[in-house]
C-alpha cells in the first residue's frame, strides 16, 4: 500500500479542517489563559464557569471567523491578507466579549469572564492561529525544496549588489537555485562570507573546483560596473567549464528599487565579443542635429530604426521616417509614439526609387540632413536578382543623392558595408558603385562651387563602411537563434568563415559621430574589432543556451552561399587610412572616379534595366568596379547546370 508523503498531506488540506484546528487552538488558549492566570493551580478552577465561558468562546469566535473567512486563505501561500483576517475575526470577538461582561457586571455584579483571561486568550489565539499557518507554510517549502533538485551558484562580485542578488535568490522559495560561493576579484575578501556563503577569490582553478565538488552549474554576474573585456573573459571561463551564465541588470531598472529572481537574465551573444563602450561627442552631434529636420530612409530597417531611436534624443524640430516596409514602419511609429520625446516625427510609406514621390517629399520637408539606410542587404537574394540590387541599391541612391544636391541639403549621409570591398557579391558591388556615385557627386559639387564661386554652402556627401552588425533582421544572430529553439540543427556555410561584428547601437553611434565631423567626400571606416568565426559564435550561442554540442544539438556546414566570401575586409589592397579625432573611426583613402564617367555608366544601367539584362548588368558592374569577382553567381550556376 502506497501512503501519502508530508507534501501531498500539505497540500490536500480543506478549509473545513483550517476551521476545526483554529477552534481547537481557541479551546487551548482559553484554557492556557485560565490557567496562566491562576498560576498553574488547578485546584482554584472553577470547572462550570470555565465550560460555559467555553462553549460562548466557541460560538462568537466561529461566528467571526465565518464572517472574515479567516480559515479560507491557502496555507502553504499564507500571506499579510491572512493575518488581517485571523486580526479581524479574534479583535470582533474580543469586543463583543467586552460588551458582554459589561452588560453581565451591570445586571450580576460580576464579569462573565476576567477581563485579564480575554486579553490573555486574544493575544494567545494570534499567536497560535498565525503560527500555525506559518509553521505549515515552513513544512511545505522547505519539504518542497528538499525534493526539487537543486542547482548549484556562484556570485560573482561580493559587493552589495552581489549581497543582493543571493539575498534575493534565497527569499524566492519557487526558484531551485542555491549559492555555494561568492567570487570576487578582490583578494582582500576572500576567506570572508556573506550570510554564512564563503567568498573565494576569483581565479580559474577556484571556479574549476567549485565546479568539480560543488557541482556548479550556474554563475551569476553581479557586478554593476565591468569591463566588457572582464566580462567576456569570465563568461568564455564559464562556458569552458559548461557552466550557464546570467546577469542582473543595472540597479535603474531594478523593480520598485529591488531586485527581482525573473530579472536575473541569460547574457546576450554580444557581452561574448568584450568591446569597450563607444565614447560620442555628444556635444557635436547635438549641434548637427538639434532644431534640425533629418530625413532617414530604410527607417524600418535594423540600422534605421536605431538611428531614429538614437536621433530623437538629440531633438531635431522634425524627423521623418521613408521606408517602403508597411508593417515594419507601422511598428516603428507605435514605438516611438509611446516613447517620451520633444522632436516630432512621421513616418512616410515610399519607395526610394520613386523619383516623383522622393522630390515630393523634399520639397514638402526642406530637409537639413539625410542618413540613406536604404538597400537591399541579404547577399544570396541579390544574386538571384541583380537587377533590383541596381534599381534600389544603385539607381535608388542617386535619386535621393541628386534630390539632397538639388535642394541644398547640408548633409548626406549614405549607409555602406564591407562587403564593397573587393566585392564577390552583386550587393557588395552595387554598394561600392553606390559610394563612388556619392564621393564623386560630393567632389563634383564643391569644384563647381570653387569654379562658379558660389556663396550657398552646397551638399556634403558622407559615406559610413562597417561590417555585420548584431541582431539585425535576417542576420546570424537571429538564425542561431531560431534553430537552436527548434533543437537545430545550427547550420554554418564553412567552418573556416569569419566576419567582424558590431552591435546596431554601436554602430549608429558611430554613424552619427561621424556625419558630426565629416567634411565632404569622406569614406569613413569602423573599427570592428578582431573578426569572429563563425563556428565558435554557434558554439558559444549554443552553451549559453545550456545545450550540449553533439548531444543536445547538431551542427552541420552547408557550403558557402552564391556571392559569399569566406573572410571581409574593410579596405581593398590599393586602399589605407588616415585616422580621425576618434579612435574608433577612420578614413578611407579610396581611388576617385571622374562624375561625368560614372553619370554615363549609370545611364546605361536604366537602358540595361528596362530590357531586364541580367548579364549585361553584370558586366557592366565589373567594368566600374573592376575588382569585383563574381563568386559563382546564379547564372553561372544555370549555365553549369544547362551544359551538364
Amino acid at each position: 500500500m502506497k501512503y501519502p508523503n508530508l507534501f501531498s498531506l500539505i497540500k490536500a488540506i480543506p478549509r473545513w479542517t483550517i476551521l476545526q484546528i483554529d477552534i481547537f487552538l481557541c479551546v487551548v488558549s482559553l484554557l492556557l489563559s485560565y490557567l496562566l492566570r491562576l498560576n498553574f493551580e488547578w485546584e482554584y478552577l472553577y470547572w462550570p464557569d470555565f465550560l460555559t465561558a467555553l462553549g460562548a468562546v466557541i460560538c462568537v469566535k466561529t461566528i467571526f471567523f465565518l464572517i472574515t473567512k479567516s480559515f479560507s486563505g491557502i496555507i502553504k501561500y499564507t500571506s499579510v491578507e491572512d493575518a488581517k483576517r485571523i486580526f479581524m475575526a479574534l479583535t470582533l470577538s474580543l469586543g463583543v466579549f467586552l460588551l458582554i461582561n459589561l452588560a453581565y457586571q451591570y445586571f450580576f455584579g460580576r464579569y462573565f469572564v476576567p477581563p485579564s483571561i480575554l486579553i490573555i486568550d486574544y493575544c494567545l489565539s494570534m499567536l497560535s492561529m498565525a503560527a500555525f499557518r506559518i509553521l505549515i507554510k515552513i513544512i511545505y517549502f522547505e519539504w518542497r525544496n528538499q525534493q526539487a533538485e537543486k542547482i548549484n551558484v556562484v556570485v560573482y562580485g561580493a559587493g552589495e549588489a552581489g549581497a543582493i542578488t543571493q539575498r534575493t535568490i534565497s527569499q524566492d522559495k519557487d526558484n531551485h537555485l542555491h549559492v555555494v560561493a561568492f567570487l570576487d576579484d578582490d583578494a582582500g575578501k576572500a576567506k570572508n562570507t556573506i550570510n554564512g556563503i564563503p567568498i573565494l577569490q576569483n581565479t580559474p582553478e577556484n571556479l574549476q573546483r567549485l565546479v568539480k565538488v560543488k557541482k556548479v552549474e550556474l554563475l551569476i554576474i553581479a557586478i554593476q560596473q565591468i569591463s566588457p573585456e572582464r566580462k567576456k573573459t569570465i563568461i568564455d571561463q564559464c562556458l569552458m567549464h559548461r557552466v550557464q551564465v546570467r546577469n542582473i541588470p543595472p540597479v535603474h531598472k531594478w523593480i520598485n528599487g529591488e531586485l527581482s529572481i525573473k530579472q536575473i537574465k541569460d547574457v546576450n551573444i554580444e557581452d561574448v565579443l568584450g568591446r569597450d563602450p563607444i565614447q560620442l561627442d555628444v556635444t557635436g552631434i547635438k549641434q548637427e542635429l538639434e532644431g534640425k529636420t533629418v530625413f532617414i530612409t530604410g527607417a524600418a530597417g535594423s540600422i534605421g530604426s536605431e538611428l531614429a531611436r538614437q536621433i530623437v534624443q538629440f531633438k531635431p524640430e522634425r524627423l521623418i521616417l521613408i521606408d517602403q516596409a508597411e508593417s515594419a514602419l507601422n511598428d516603428l511609429n507605435l514605438e516611438l509614439e509611446a516613447t517620451p520625446r520633444q522632436s516630432a516625427f512621421r513616418t512616410v510609406l515610399c519607395n526610394i526609387t520613386n523619383a516623383e514621390r522622393m522630390g515630393k517629399l523634399f520639397r514638402k520637408y526642406q530637409p537639413d540632413i539625410v542618413f540613406h539606410a536604404a538597400a537591399y542587404k541579404h547577399v544570396p537574394v541579390m544574386e538571384d536578382n541583380p537587377s533590383e540590387a541596381i534599381l534600389n541599391n544603385v539607381l535608388g541612391t542617386k535619386t535621393v543623392a541628386d534630390l539632397s544636391a538639388r535642394h541644398r541639403v547640408a548633409k548626406f549621409i549614405l549607409v555602406s558595408t564591407d562587403k564593397a570591398v573587393n566585392p564577390t557579391s552583386v550587393m557588395g558591388a552595387s554598394k561600392r558603385i553606390a559610394e563612388i556615385y556619392v564621393q564623386s557627386l560630393n567632389n563634383e559639387l564643391a569644384g563647381r562651387q570653387l569654379q562658379d564661386g558660389d556663396v550657398l554652402p552646397c551638399t556634403r556627401f558622407i559615406t559610413t563602411r562597417f561590417g555585420n552588425v548584431l541582431g539585425s533582421n535576417g542576420s546570424v544572430i537571429p538564425r542561431f537563434q531560431k534553430q537552436i529553439a527548434a533543437g537545430g540543427p545550427v547550420t554554418v556555410t564553412h567552418p573556416e568563415i569569419t566576419r567582424y561584428f558590431m552591435t546596431i547601437p554601436e554602430a549608429c553611434q558611430l554613424v552619427l559621430e561621424a556625419s558630426s565631423m565629416g567634411k565632404g567626400g569622406e569614406i569613413f571606416l569602423f573599427d570592428m574589432g578582431k573578426s569572429v568565426k563563425i563556428v565558435d559564435l554557434a558554439k558559444k550561442m549554443i552553451r549559453l543556451s545550456g545545450l550540449t554540442l553533439g548531444k543536445d544539438i547538431q551542427l552541420i556546414f552547408t557550403g558557402l552561399r552564391p556571392g559569399e566570401k569566406l573572410y571581409e575586409e574593410l579596405l581593398s589592397d590599393e586602399e589605407n587610412t588616415i585616422p580621425t579625432h576618434h579612435p574608433q573611426i577612420l578614413i578611407a583613402k579610396v581611388r576617385e572616379y571622374d562624375f561625368n564617367l560614372i553619370q554615363h555608366h549609370l545611364t546605361d544601367f536604366t537602358h540595361l534595366l528596362s530590357l531586364q539584362d541580367n548579364d549585361s548588368l553584370i558586366q557592366k558592374m565589373k567594368k566600374i568596379v573592376p575588382e569585383y569577382i563574381s563568386n559563382n553567381s546564379i547564372y553561372e550556376r544555370f549555365d553549369q547546370i544547362s551544359e551538364a
